[in-house]
């Protein structure tokens, strides 16, 4: 037999944000308690409004399942003594296994205890589960109230805890359960009793609550299409805001409202980032894309005096236009370049100058990456001025109000300030991707800056001693690394990596040599980390990234690499492996790659040289076109002659000369073949 079970957690309202994942957090710990305790059950969900978290369970077991075990004790000799009576060591071990000792089974040389333990009744357990449950919980912030010392994200106003029509009895922070919940603040008669576990939605529907999530979210998008559609256009539906309306209402009814047509004429991202992110309105554009003087909001509550619910929230949403309007207004009293000066009193970083300072040098990175790309000069020129200009809009007052809008601003007054249109791309551009998913700056110069901006976040925050750790990296750098490794692959840059740091320390006047060596080699073993990490991403083995990873200088190569060992090993490459490796082991002996023909003895040898110059030259030909899977083909050639080597050849000859010369051969080899990957770490089935 198996019942339902309920638990609804009661609080003041939760921060929207967070409710997703308590919901799974909660689902998750009662599964595992629920296989802890031997507990079957058919489903598990978990349902959540701003004030309620609960746990439906359906088809719980009434009991646990009962559990037979044979345990191992001492050996028979040490069990039983020379009259066959059991020792101490016997007794403890069956007063252990809550059996008498006589009960003890012989077995294999050993005493085994039988046990069979039945399981407990359900409803005796879930006093002790369901609280555990709630403490279990963990927040990213939470607070305490009278005075108590029991924390929790909000506090605890009820708790209903039924199994089937059974309250389960306990108490958390002087709250006892029940079968008593609260209806909606406003349109229900207040408190209610639920019956039976299985009555939940249900009863809660009748108290205008919908307590389901997923129907309350697709009753939203429904909702907010249709009030658009009826109104003449078509709602921008973002499933962030989506989310977060979800876990503000219990009872959603969506509504339009108007604002003056006057403030379309600010960029649409100034009026859509006031209305979205501040008032989490959901904006409305006409079939062409443009934006309607409309938005739509959501209540908490019925369809009764929409009208005023609309005409406040319109108050609302005019008085931040306004402010929108006249941030505007004043920011256009000068150029964006104008701004320019105002940023030598923002400071960048504590030691590192202002972000006035910062803008000479992604000005001055943004004119060595150029160079190193060898892009057009219109495309070097659009870079420059988008580095000098990238920063500008910081100052001005619509992003010191609406922080959202860096860059977007940017890009708006640059345009209006008639400058080239690649240009001000690039100055919104430049802080892409924005986070984890975002797209990639699709222009040549917005991509040059982006990455002068992120490598020099990352190098002067370095110099600092701001190494990101395992919990903290409150810059953002790794976020940053990955985009600039994700940018330089998609865009199939060979930029050297060591170059620019070199630059950007010199920039930050960082001239000692022990701190400069010290920060290429951190950098690079940062970067190594995200290059890894996007390789693996793109399903390449562990082991052909372990073969390529050792230089990061140039990190296109170095994925273009890994791509094609991967190709490589599509086929086996058993034997060549297992040559390049051989080669390897003793190249590590020679002092240099120096052969000298004249000290080739053996006809294997020679061999040899003649197949590794040949090689050298047409493999230096695949790679200098990018083929490194030709070029790996190539290396190919040399596993017969390499055995052959090995075969023949006393390699650690007893004469100075010629034993150098073969280990250079070896070296000259391996040098050949590590130019595109370690063999010898790749893992062998």
């Amino acid at each position: 037999m198996s019942k339902d079970l309920l638990l609804e957690i009661g609080t003041e309202e939760v921060p929207a944000h967070v409710m997703p994942g308590i919901l799974e957090q909660l689902k998750e710990n009662a599964g595992k308690a629920f296989s802890n305790l031997r507990l079957s059950y058919e489903n598990i969900r978990t349902l959540g409004t701003p004030r309620r978290t609960a746990l439906l369970v359906r088809g719980l077991a009434e009991r646990q399942q009962d559990i037979s075990s044979e345990n191992r004790g001492p050996s028979v000799q040490i069990a039983f003594d020379a009259d066959g009576n059991p020792t101490k060591a016997a007794q403890g071990f069956a007063r252990g296994q809550k059996i008498e000792a006589k009960d003890l089974v012989v077995k294999d040389g050993y005493v085994y205890a039988s046990v069979h333990k039945k399981g407990e009744e359900t409803i005796e357990l879930l006093p002790e589960l369901l609280p555990g449950l709630i403490c279990g919980l963990s927040f990213p912030n939470t607070m305490r109230w009278a005075d108590l010392d029991f924390k929790f994200i909000r506090p605890l106003r009820w708790l209903v805890a039924l199994y089937d029509d059974t309250i389960v009895p306990f108490e958390v922070a002087d709250v006892k359960s029940g079968r008593v919940s609260r209806g909606h603040r406003f349109l229900s008669q207040g408190d209610f009793s639920l019956d039976r576990a299985a009555d939940y939605e249900k009863a809660c529907e009748e108290q205008f609550i919908l307590v389901d999530q997923d129907k309350r979210r697709d009753m939203l998008r429904r909702q907010i299409a249709e009030v658009a559609k009826a109104n003449g256009g078509k709602a921008e539906i973002t499933e962030e805001l989506l989310e977060e309306v979800l876990y503000l209402v219990e009872y959603p009814t969506a509504l339009c409202g108007r604002f003056e047509e006057k403030y379309l004429k600010l960029p649409p991202e100034a009026v859509i980032t006031p209305m979205r992110d501040h008032q989490r309105y959901f904006p409305v554009k006409d079939a062409d894309g443009k934006l309607m003087p409309l938005f739509i909001t959501v209540r908490n509550g019925g369809g009764e005096h929409l009208e005023t619910v609309q005409h406040g929230n319109e108050r609302v949403l005019r008085a931040r236009l306004a402010d929108a309007q006249f941030f505007f207004d004043e920011d256009r009293k000068k150029s964006l370049e104008e701004h320019l000066e105002k940023l030598r009193t923002v400071v960048f970083q504590e030691g590192l100058g202002t972000i006035y300072d910062k803008t000479g040098r992604l000005e001055k990175l943004s004119a060595v990456i150029s160079e190193e790309l060898e892009i057009s000069s219109v495309d070097a020129k659009n870079a420059g001025r988008a580095a000098r200009l990238a920063k500008a809009d910081l100052v001005t007052g619509m992003v010191c109000e609406f922080t959202e809008l860096q860059g977007i601003m940017g890009r708006e007054y640059a345009l209006l300030d008639g400058e080239d249109k690649n240009v001000a791309t690039a100055i919104y551009e430049h802080y892409m991707p924005r986070f984890a998913g975002d797209v990639q700056p699709q222009t040549t110069a917005g991509r040059i800056v982006s990455l002068a901006d992120k490598i020099d976040n990352i190098v002067a925050t370095f110099s600092r001693g701001l190494i990101p750790t395992g919990s903290q990296d409150p810059f953002a750098l790794r976020r940053q690394a990955l985009g600039m490794v994700n940018m330089i692959i998609e865009a199939g840059y060979h930029l050297s990596l060591s170059k620019l740091v070199a630059e950007d320390l010199d920039l930050l006047a960082i001239r000692a040599e022990e701190p400069r060596k010290k920060m290429q080699g951190d950098v690079a073993d940062f970067i190594r980390l995200r290059v890894k990490n996007v390789l693996a991403d793109k399903n390449v083995r562990y082991d052909i990234v372990d073969a390529v990873l050792d230089n990061v200088d140039d990190i296109y190569d170095l994925c273009l690499r890994a791509q094609a060992v991967s190709k490589a090993l599509e086929q086996d490459m058993t034997k060549p492996i297992q040559a390049f490796v051989r080669a390897r082991n003793l190249a590590k002996k020679a002092a240099s790659a120096a052969i000298d023909e004249k000290l080739l003895m053996v006809p294997e040898e020679k061999a040899l040289y003649a197949v590794y110059s040949s090689t050298a030259a047409r493999a230096a030909a695949f790679i200098g076109k990018e083929d490194y899977l030709g070029a790996v083909h190539v290396f190919e050639e040399l596993t017969e002659p390499i055995d052959a080597f090995f075969d023949a050849v006393m390699v650690m000859d007893k004469d100075e000369k010629i034993r150098q010369n073969r280990l250079g051969l070896l070296r000259a080899i391996d040098t050949l073949i590590g130019g595109v990957a370690d063999f010898s770490k790749i893992v062998l089935a």
